[in-house]
């Protein structure tokens, strides 16, 4: 059990990252920004996000390229994607994440906000604050984790929740 935000795709923006931390404070247990945030690992933009390297951060040269953290008792992978070739596949993304024991995998490099299950794996890219593709919201997501069902929720940034893209999916369908 547990909440989780999740952002990507912020590109250099400091405000918006600042207002969700500020919205969000004291309401999730974990906040996981999926790279490309294109600002130094000391900035205080990023203090509180378990943060990965993007294609982008040439100024966080020491966030890792991986993250793996527990939300619970749920395992999550945590990585930017184009290390993966996520715009041309899920398959190497889910072969790692399932190596490091997740079931659920967040990733970013897209910009596209999507949330789906795959033989028993849950794929969660929240989309871009900054720069978003598929659809015109800047986009994040927020991940709520039950005794029965794992609830991927997005958001636009000023903070209206999309049904369109938001899904819940059951734990039974969940990998153990």
């Amino acid at each position: 059990m547990g909440k989780a935000l999740i952002v990507s795709d912020s590109h250099g923006l400091t405000d918006e990252l600042e207002t969700l931390k500020s919205r969000y404070q004291n309401k999730v247990d974990l906040m996981i920004h999926c790279g490309d945030s294109e600002l130094s690992t000391s900035s205080k933009e990023m203090s509180g996000f378990v943060t990965v390297k993007g294609n982008m951060d040439y100024l966080g040269d020491d966030f890792p390229n991986e993250a793996i953290e527990l939300l619970g008792e749920t395992c999550i992978y945590i990585t930017h994607g184009h290390l993966y070739d996520v715009k041309m596949s899920y398959l190497s993304l889910a072969y790692r994440a399932e190596e490091t024991g997740a079931t659920i995998a967040c990733f970013g490099h897209s910009h596209i906000a999507e949330a789906f299950e795959r033989e028993g794996m849950i794929f969660i890219n929240p989309g871009s604050i900054r720069l978003p593709r598929g659809s015109f919201e800047k986009t994040y997501a927020l991940l709520e984790i039950e005794d029965n069902s794992i609830s991927v929720s997005f958001y636009s940034l000023d903070g209206i929740r999309i049904d369109q893209l938001s899904r819940t999916f059951e734990k039974k369908t969940v990998r153990k």
